[in-house]
């Protein structure tokens, strides 16, 4: 599933210039995706809980796979492009539904952290190999709809064999006495009136490290997803690229992130992780400048895959502070909240990045991701020292 997600995510920027030409439309427009996925994925925050509730597990993961596919059906037939806009609201609301699912998942097994790593590291696995297949398949002649027939395989995949696997998932006896804590948990909350959940999303959204944190990861997303998506056409445009073989810088950048995040993640534990965060966005604005002003595509190219190892570690980094700085009784509502914003970050950057495109040309990608780093040094200097935990 975390491989499908990679795949989804990484495959738009290869394929934009693929995109334009085939519905004959600008960056601006082509740009609505962006907005619309990331709607999807903030639409989807406040339900999870919920479907999961009344579905079950099985059942909640069959869904998401399921909203999935028909958004992939839809863009396999290539319609009208307002159509290709939905269609990735459904895309975000599948997937938020799914990682939502697989992170509960994976941080309550025994080796969470390690569980975590694998299930994101796939993810980047996906990410790299999504521009290649993207860009080897869409210059080769083939509709650059049909890449989405191997998302729609593998949703369909993943469909039938969640909804296999997790079946019976309450029934299992360990699982049970958790369930009927949380259950027991829940009732008391329930007493109390839902007043209580409510309280704790408001407590949440007062907290300063939950609001430091939520911008600190949208500027986080913002920078990610604008390199990934519009990095290919600022090659075109500025570097003279073929867009057969700038596709594969995007899968660079990629790579750049899943090895930061298998190679740099211990190293920088050992640092410790509020100076490492600070070190690696300083090196990421280093090598950002150097792709705006290195004039051939090679020297690009490896420019941003160094912005992407750099910037591999610093989520994990950042999400292990957030949860050591956040009172316990609001971790979770606090979390949820800042992967929410941190979605819509990666939309609505993408989508000025276009709209600015559109006026002045793609070039605007390098000042905006490190207006983008500033704001995620700022946000850090801001949140409180770590202290003990009292409880």
């Amino acid at each position: 599933m975390s491989l499908g997600g990679g795949l989804n995510d990484s495959a738009p920027g290869a394929l934009i210039p693929y995109i334009e030409e085939g519905y004959n439309i600008g960056y601006a427009v082509v740009s609505l995706i962006f907005v619309t996925n990331a709607l999807g994925f903030i639409l989807a925050a406040p339900f999870t809980h919920a479907l999961e509730a009344k579905l079950g597990r099985s059942k909640a993961y069959a869904l998401s796979m399921a909203v999935l596919a028909a958004g992939y059906v839809i863009i396999v037939c290539k319609p009208p492009f307002p159509a290709i806009v939905a269609s990735f609201f459904l895309l975000g609301f599948g997937l938020a539904l799914q990682l939502a699912l697989n992170n509960v998942f994976c941080a309550n097994l025994v080796n969470s952290t390690t569980a975590l790593g694998f299930l994101h590291g796939s993810y980047g696995i996906g990410g790299i190999i999504g521009p290649l297949i993207a860009t080897a398949l869409a210059s080769h002649g083939v509709r650059w709809s049909f890449f989405y027939c191997i998302s729609l395989a593998l949703a369909l995949f993943n469909a039938a064999f969640a909804a296999w696997t997790f079946r019976g998932y309450e029934k299992d006896l360990p699982v049970q006495l958790l369930t009927t804590l949380q259950q027991y948990t829940s009732q008391q909350d329930h007493d109390h009136g839902v007043s209580s959940k409510t309280h704790s999303l408001k407590q949440a959204v007062k907290n300063r490290t939950t609001l430091l944190g939520a911008l600190f990861i949208f500027a986080y997303q913002g920078a990610e997803v604008s390199i990934s998506g519009w990095v290919v056409s600022f090659l075109i445009s500025y570097r003279d690229g073929n867009p057969s073989q700038v596709g594969y810088v995007s899968a660079g950048f990629w790579a750049g992130i899943t090895l930061g995040r298998f190679a740099l993640s211990h190293p920088v534990h050992m640092i410790g992780e509020k100076l490492s965060v600070i070190l690696l966005v300083i090196g990421s604005v280093a090598f950002q400048v150097m792709t705006w002003l290195i004039p051939n595509v090679i020297g690009d190219a490896v420019a941003v895959s160094i912005v992407g190892l750099l910037l591999g570690p610093v989520y994990p980094c950042a999400t292990a502070v957030f949860s050591k700085l956040l009172p316990r009784s609001m971790q979770m509502s606090s979390l949820s909240f800042i992967s929410a914003l941190g979605s819509s970050g990666g939309a609505v950057s993408p989508f000025f990045t276009g709209l600015l495109a559109q006026k002045v040309g793609t070039f605007v990608l390098h000042p905006i991701c490190i207006g983008l780093y500033g704001v995620m040094l700022t946000g850090w200097a801001c949140l409180p020292r770590i202290s003990k935990r009292s409880e």
